[in-house]
């Protein structure tokens, strides 16, 4: 496969990534990183930092929207809920899984 070709299907990739999550917005976040060692916050800040490197400003919040599909604070209010104990549990023994966020050419 040539360089542009996994470029775009690399992209389309992270689009329907991003589709998804907006769509199954009864997911919560800290479920996704106790499972997977990943959250929506996580997708937003690899996009960020992805968007620096090749030299474009973004902010956080900036990049949150895009992977939310509104405003995080939008998306909180309206589907975010508390954590339990349980889930605080397991985040916390889960941290060394969490996602490290780095810029991957």
């Amino acid at each position: 496969m040539d360089e542009l070709t996994r470029l775009k299907a690399e992209a389309a990739a992270f689009r329907g990534l991003v589709q998804h999550l907006q769509k199954r917005s009864d997911v919560q976040n800290i479920d996704l990183m106790n499972t997977a060692g990943f959250c929506r916050n996580c997708l937003a800040k690899w996009y960020r930092a992805a968007v620096e490197h090749y030299g474009a400003p973004m902010t956080y919040e900036q990049a949150q929207e895009r992977v939310y599909g509104m405003p995080h604070a939008d998306w909180k209010a309206k589907y975010q809920k508390p954590s339990t104990p349980a889930q605080d549990k397991a985040y916390e023994d889960s941290k060394q899984l969490h996602a490290k966020i780095a810029v991957i050419e």
